[in-house]
């Protein structure tokens, strides 16, 4: 699987090679159900940025385009990406994040200290996960609900769990991950590494492409790619309506990108060594988006492939007291295994037994 290219305000696309069959293991693998019929996959515009009271979105500019979950991209098209906006078609190769990213990705495997199970430097661990965090501040780190200065927002959970198909290091991910923070969201997490065998192929079968980062709704029946579509949804459906934090969508182009290069591109990979096989039960992390210590745990269960249950506790997080109830703590991360019992809050800890528990060797 190569990186092919980028969207510079909504996504990342990578190709893949024409679709093979699974091995025989993950025939079976349970695929998150949305509803009990199947949606239809909604192809916003970046202009489509208002939601009805009725549900329906509607673009400024034009129409958006609805596809269906079972159609297969066509195997017999060129590589290129098509503007809903005008309803062109237009090559990829010249856009110049593509250049950018091919010399960044080897680059960045090359400084990535090599296997994430070994001993590590934890003083520069944290120091370059500090400086991802002051890149990207003010957001991700705190509930809306605690915003003193604007409409408070109280968010309960919604009846099922949004599900979320991203990767740690994706800067477009990271955009939705910090909504999903500032709204007080809990989610189930499916990270999708690059030579992800279950997760990318999900959403392959679920969208029609790997592209992320990608949601789906079950309490809508939406399912929807483009990061931009994505946070204005999120914050429409449960932001009472309201706008996105502002900063949040235009700042990802100027320092969305200072985790993945601070981190040298943790969170991007599918380490070699692990499991393929799932565990029974999804864990659990308490974290919020911009924290130093959470960021370096997320980086791991995404090279793990491990898919996890997301609750997030920024400042003013009506999930505190559940935090609380579970470690004693405010602090975060706080991990929970539920297949064996586990729990821990140092993050080195979490670290260990994550790459020790779920490696394949353990089998």
């Amino acid at each position: 699987m190569s990186l092919l290219f980028l969207t510079c305000s909504q996504s990342i696309y990578f190709s893949t090679s024409p679709p093979q069959h699974l091995p025989t293991k993950f025939k079976n693998f349970p695929f998150p159900s949305t509803s009990s019929t199947r949606a239809a996959t909604l192809k916003f515009s970046p202009f489509s940025q208002r939601l009805l009271g009725n549900g329906n979105w509607v673009s400024h500019r034009n129409r958006f385009h609805a596809k269906s979950a079972d159609s297969e991209p066509n195997a017999n098209q060129p590589s290129a990406q098509v503007s809903q906006e005008n309803g062109t078609v237009s090559n990829s190769s010249g856009n110049p994040s593509t250049s950018f990213l091919s010399i960044l990705c080897p680059l960045l495997k090359l400084f990535s200290g090599g296997d994430p199970s070994q001993e590590r430097n934890y003083s520069l661990e944290l120091a370059t996960s500090s400086l991802s965090t002051l890149a990207r501040l003010p957001w991700g780190s705190k509930a809306l609900s605690d915003n003193l200065y604007s409409e408070e927002i109280t968010t309960l959970d919604p009846p099922m769990r949004l599900q979320l198909f991203e990767f740690e290091a994706c800067p477009f991910c990271r955009r939705v991950r910090e909504a999903m923070t500032e709204l007080d969201l809990s989610v189930e997490v499916y990270p999708c590494p690059k030579g992800s065998l279950r997760h990318r192929e999900m959403v392959r079968r679920s969208g029609g492409k790997e592209q992320f980062p990608f949601l789906i709704d079950p309490n809508t029946g939406i399912s929807l790619y483009e990061s931009g579509d994505i946070v204005n949804y999120l914050f429409q459906q449960y932001g009472k309506g309201r706008s996105p934090s502002t900063g949040l969508l235009e700042s990802t182009l100027f320092t969305g990108w200072m985790p993945t290069i601070l981190r040298a591109g943790k969170g991007m990979t599918l380490w070699e060594k692990a499991r393929q096989d799932p565990p029974p039960k999804k864990l659990e992390l308490f974290s919020y988006e911009n924290n130093a210590y959470a960021r370096i745990v997320r980086e791991a269960l995404c090279e793990l492939e491990l898919a996890y249950i997301l609750h997030n506790v920024g400042e003013g997080s009506t999930r505190t007291k559940l935090l609380l109830d579970a470690s004693q703590s405010k602090e975060v991360p706080y991990f929970i295994d539920p297949n064996t019992g586990a729990q821990f809050g140092d993050y080195k800890k979490i670290l260990s037994y994550l790459f020790q528990t779920y490696s394949a060797a353990t089998v």
